[in-house]
């Protein structure tokens, strides 16, 4: 059985009276996506920033491997992160500022062009980045967080600001990390962005866990229903109860979840009920996802074991950050 990549155990912050993550604890698999989701202000990046020793816990511990961030010799080269794309000199060229993380990061100036090609930002390399858009500095953020080709790579909203040819390459991307064996935690307060990249998730809300599991797992929190519409209201109603259905009442119909549009089909005609409308309907996950984080008292996990000033879109030591 693999050690997780990453751990967070019984994490807390404080600021003043506001406690922004509150006895926080969960694993990250390594070779893995991990959407790391909530509400904004939940308490994802506070939590990220601790991970990478850039604020210090109330209590707990954040762990890569078995040890702090800040214990890592080299720590680019084994974590990459790209936490803000607004952090960036203006009148830095998006090389310049690269070339002035490489030496930090150990890795020879060579390796930027590598990167910047490898976001799609090969083009715009010599540009000042005060002219980039907001898409184009989530790249850099990312190149920034590949440039020590590390194992662990921590991404905090990387979808902000792209277009929708841009988040498709995002989704492309970590999917071709993971593949790589390299373990991503990616942070989202939008479902929907990260669904169709995640392996497991981790959903927060106020400061505590909500939920651990894999993606499946989460998604089998969201029934499937079927949608019916008859003029015999009464008989349908009857018919239901007969069965042990639950019934939706929807003014214009009937939702019953749990159940097959093949069953209700097949019971509706045995019994004579003419029905206007069969339809199963897909689940509502966006619905499961927000009422969970309304709340945060009942946390559950179903894991399976297992710079200084501007330049800087991700730490890359803790020197370089400070």
């Amino acid at each position: 059985m693999e050690s997780p990549a990453i751990t967070i155990d019984g994490l807390t912050k404080r600021f003043g009276s506001l406690t922004a993550v509150d006895d926080l604890s969960f694993t990250v698999a390594p070779g893995r996506v991990t959407g790391f989701l909530g509400p904004n202000g939940s308490g994802k990046t506070t939590t990220l920033r601790m991970l990478l020793g850039l604020v210090e816990p109330t209590t707990g511990r954040a762990l890569i491997g078995d040890r702090p961030f800040r214990q890592i010799p080299q720590p680019a080269q084994h974590v990459g992160a790209a936490l803000e794309a607004s952090s960036f000199h203006p009148g830095r060229t998006g090389l310049g500022h690269l070339k002035a993380l490489a030496p930090q990061v150990g890795v020879p100036t060579s390796r930027c062009r590598e990167v910047l090609d490898f976001v799609g930002l090969a083009q715009a390399a010599d540009r000042r980045v005060g002219g980039y858009s907001m898409g184009m500095r989530q790249r850099l953020g990312l190149a920034t967080a590949l440039l020590g080709d590390p194992q662990i790579i921590l991404l905090d909203e990387p979808a902000n600001g792209l277009d929708p040819q841009g988040i498709v390459w995002l989704r492309g991307l970590l999917r071709s990390l993971a593949h790589e064996g390299r373990t991503v935690l990616v942070s989202s307060h939008v479902l929907a962005e990260v669904r169709s990249t995640v392996d497991d998730v981790v959903v927060i809300g106020n400061g505590k866990l909500v939920r651990a599991s894999t993606l499946a797992d989460f998604e089998a929190l969201a029934e499937h229903a079927v949608v019916v519409r008859t003029p015999s209201r009464a008989s349908f109603v009857a018919l239901a109860g007969e069965r042990g259905w639950q019934v939706e009442d929807t003014h214009d119909g009937f939702r019953i979840p749990g159940v097959s549009a093949a069953t209700v089909g097949t019971a509706a005609f045995a019994a004579g009920i003419e029905l206007h409308q069969l339809a199963d309907v897909g689940a509502d996950l966006e619905a499961v996802f927000l009422n969970l984080t309304r709340s945060s008292d009942a946390p559950t996990s179903h894991f399976p074991s297992g710079p200084p000033g501007p330049p800087a879109a991700g730490p890359t030591s803790p020197e370089a950050v400070r």
